[in-house]
């Protein structure tokens, strides 16, 4: 058979759509763009972490008994930790709230675009937010607090999987509390408090061996705490162990929960999530 022949049984207008993952690309693309456009919701997304490490980098800047390293080398991986869970949990926790709030998400399920193709797009802002304030904190923390880069690739592999397994499960996470709000005027209050209320007891604005104990279990349910301790274990060097619950960096554990968290966060966004508010039936 011919080409021609193969070409003429073609009708015009029916060329093949980009498959799931193409349309989830461009779906990313168009998030991302859209983000950036919002010039005082970058400032403040990126600034926000940096303020804060500042802040208590700054007011707790002492010697850490016994730890070979300053308080203000604490919260250089803390932040980044709840910088990775800001861009994810709390970002899409709220703007797909928002978006279900009004009709964006109907609209969308009622296009040809694969439902999948919508997270993947969500999935690529987050991955590029995620990555551009981690690397903004760690210039912060490296030129202004001492801290040190990893000098072997063991550890900046277990930096990089830290960083996919925390950033992605955080994600997921956020997807299914989006479905928590009643309405957008209530998206920031309900994704807000909790992370908030963990970053308290997960490590971020309190030093871990100042925390009690019940509070630091309760902690140890979410990935905050444990991308906190990973990223610890990353950044600081070994002598700071002993500040730790456990007395060690637990990396396979830290590795055990974060990697539960995907698939849990994946089991409840199957049964959670939804396409329109329930006031609208």
């Amino acid at each position: 058979m011919t080409t021609t022949a193969v070409r003429s049984r073609t009708a015009p207008g029916t060329e093949r759509l980009p498959g799931v993952w193409g349309l989830g690309l461009r779906r990313g693309a168009l998030e991302i763009r859209q983000f950036f456009r919002q010039r005082d919701q970058v400032v403040f997304t990126f600034a926000f972490p940096v303020v804060f490490l500042f802040l208590f980098a700054s007011i707790f800047s002492d010697d850490v008994e016994g730890a070979g390293i300053k308080a203000s080398q604490l919260y250089v991986p803390a932040m980044m930790a709840a910088g990775i869970m800001s861009t994810s949990f709390q970002s899409l926790g709220i703007s797909i709230a928002v978006e279900r709030d009004e009709k964006v998400l109907r609209r969308l399920r009622g296009t040809p675009m694969p439902p999948a193709a919508y997270f993947l797009g969500k999935i690529w802002l987050v991955l590029v937010t995620g990555i551009l304030e981690t690397a903004i904190l760690l210039l912060v923390g490296t030129t202004l607090y001492d801290v040190h880069l990893p000098s072997d690739a063991g550890r900046w592999f277990a930096f990089a999987w830290i960083f996919v397994l925390g950033l992605t499960g955080c994600a997921l996470l956020g997807i299914a509390v989006s479905s928590v709000p009643k309405s957008s005027k209530s998206a920031s209050s309900v994704v807000v408090l909790p992370f908030l209320v963990l970053q308290f007891i997960s490590g971020v604005y309190i030093s871990i061996d100042t925390i009690p104990d019940w509070m630091l279990n309760i902690g140890a349910l979410f990935p905050l705490k444990w991308m906190c301790q990973g990223l610890r274990g990353v950044f600081l060097p070994d002598s700071a162990q002993v500040l730790e619950q456990a007395g060690g960096w637990e990396f396979g554990r830290t590795a055990l929960v974060l990697g539960a968290w995907c698939v849990g966060g994946l089991l409840l966004c199957l049964l959670t999530f939804r396409w329109k508010n329930r006031r609208d039936g």
